[in-house]
């Protein structure tokens, strides 16, 4: 199970570096730490001129809900850039991505597992 929490200062939590995700840091809102990172909800801000070419094409065996609040992200597959108020939505297995961000990015992402069948 996630965190439980009756509202918290988002900005009480500090920034630390997202595992695995050079350029990227985080504050974890919520998350199930039984869970390998598939249920988690946070803040992630990518540094601006971060280009994750290197890491190829996503997938991940969670769903996966990302909400741009400031900044701009590329997506270089699809040649097309999102900027604040962009919202995805990726079931397991959807690929996504490489990404680059001129200005740097703020995002709110919610990840959860597939319910079992």
């Amino acid at each position: 199970m996630k965190d439980e929490h009756e509202f918290l200062a988002a900005a009480d939590i500090p920034w630390t570096p997202a595992e695995g995700s050079p350029g990227v840091s985080e504050r974890v809102l919520s998350a199930d730490p039984a869970a390998d990172g598939a249920e988690l909800t946070r803040l992630a801000r990518w540094e601006p001129g971060l280009d994750t070419s290197a890491a190829g094409v996503i997938r991940h065996a969670y769903y996966e809900e990302v909400y741009l609040l400031e900044g701009e992200l590329e997506d270089l597959t699809l040649g097309k850039t999102f900027a604040s108020g962009h919202f995805a939505s990726r079931p397991p297995g959807m690929p996504h991505g490489p990404y680059r961000t001129g200005p740097g990015c703020l995002m709110l992402e919610i990840r959860y597992r597939p319910r079992p069948s």
